[in-house]
């Protein structure tokens, strides 16, 4: 490798430390962007309630079935053993069955299992279904697939039960059940289908709108655009297209849809990546928050074709798949993308704090344009240019980010697949 281009990104590593660990609070857009939040209150979940509010086999939750998984199956080795010991398995069956379970739906298992812990000592996680051999639940049960578990408390107090249905949604499962007074139920999404909704973008047919009064795919972008963005006061600018953080031509993914009236915008992205909408709680304006949260009645911000922003109410939030993504980086870090204003980061819930962590990237575009827009290639001192996937930097600040931030500070689709 080439001697300055390592000092370069030796140096760009320490300054992403310094940026990320010295960041005490997030700011942005508009007025009392990023104020500090206070600490979460959990509210029990009620009887039969269910969270996310929409069917469990959708896209907005746990998504569809795929099909049974036996022990004879080629999909059998997607299912892998639980053996947390701070975790009770009823395993009724005496089979360990209740112990196998996707990946992802582990993962979630264990982090419940650690708040439970947290918020009752003494008391532990149970489970007393997961995978199901036996065929005991109702056709295309998510349990046939390792990704489904139901349930409760070690010292099966009814009355722990809201709350740990509470702890299961932050926990990370893709939704949640409140389904008996003797279980609560969870499952997840697919592993496959979790690579292609984590990260965030907008589809490549997504535009943009350029200084010169054309408007362009976001696929399209070139160096040297000037795209309609946002400055920290949330005034119109111009701001320059610097790379892709993220672009992929091929995957099919789940776009959020957020759709407005009066007037009508309707934006498409990834449900990691961040929107802003109009907070006047306080009296405290623009915030940036996961497309994931946004709901209907909230507003984003529209622009009409001619003068400012407009706060405007979102009508309805859907969900829709399409092939291809992309992750466009201004200068401001911010764009306006059909019509309303986004930022240009994903995946932790703080514009401000990504906007800083990529100040070594946007100055050095300026110092030496090309080198920041390659990559060394494997066994080669040859650079090439990225044509696909992550772009590097952002791969290393997930990389850094995971260790320093705590798992509450990204979206919990979780980080995209960084290999």
């Amino acid at each position: 490798m080439d001697l300055t281009l390592l000092l370069r990104k030796l140096a760009l590593v320490s300054s992403v430390c310094v940026l990320l660990a010295g960041c005490a609070r997030a700011c942005g857009p508009g007025r009392g962007y990023g104020k500090r939040r206070h600490p979460k209150r959990l509210t029990p979940l009620a009887y039969k309630q269910f969270i996310p509010n929409v069917a469990e086999k959708t896209l907005g939750a746990s998504g569809k079935y795929e099909g049974k998984i036996t022990r004879n199956s080629e999909r059998f080795k997607e299912l892998t053993p639980n053996y947390n010991p701070d975790i009770i398995f009823k395993d009724e069956e005496n089979t360990n069955a209740d112990r196998l379970m996707t990946q992802r739906c582990k993962d979630k298992l264990n982090s419940l299992a650690i708040s439970v812990m947290n918020q009752w000592p003494g008391v532990k996680l149970r489970v007393t279904e997961a995978w199901d051999e036996d065929g005991n639940h109702f056709e295309e049960s998510l349990h046939y697939e390792g990704r489904a578990v139901d349930i409760t408390t070690s010292d099966r107090d009814k009355s722990k039960y809201g709350m740990l249905s509470r702890l299961a949604v932050e926990a990370g499962f893709d939704w949640v059940y409140y389904e008996s007074k003797a279980h609560i139920h969870c499952s997840v999404k697919a592993e496959n289908s979790v690579a292609a909704k984590s990260g965030g973008c907008f589809p490549g047919s997504a535009s943009v709108y350029l200084s010169d009064g054309r408007t362009k795919h976001v696929k399209d972008l070139v160096e040297g655009d000037e795209v309609l963005a946002a400055d920290e006061q949330g005034n119109l600018v111009y701001s320059d297209f610097i790379t892709y953080l993220d672009r992929d031509l091929i995957t099919r993914r789940t776009f959020l849809v957020l759709e407005t009236s009066q007037p009508k915008a309707t934006l498409r992205l990834t449900p990691a990546h961040l929107v802003f909408i109009w907070d006047d709680s306080d009296g405290l304006g623009m915030t940036a928050k996961f497309a994931s949260d946004v709901k209907a009645g909230q507003k984003v911000f529209v622009w009409e074709g001619r003068g400012s922003l407009r706060s405007t109410r979102v009508e309805r939030v859907y969900a829709v798949e399409d092939r291809g993504s992309y992750a466009p980086l201004t200068a401001h870090g911010t764009v306006v993308v059909d019509g309303v204003l986004a930022s240009c980061y994903a995946a932790i819930e703080e514009h401000r704090w990504a906007h800083w962590a990529f100040t070594p990237l946007r100055l050095s575009r300026r110092l030496t344009p090309a080198s920041w827009w390659r990559q060394i290639t494997p066994d080669s001192n040859v650079t090439s240019q990225q044509d696909d996937g992550i772009h590097w930097y952002p791969k290393m600040l997930l990389h850094v980010g995971a260790w320093l931030l705590d798992r509450d500070s990204f979206h919990t689709l979780g980080i995209p697949n960084l290999s």
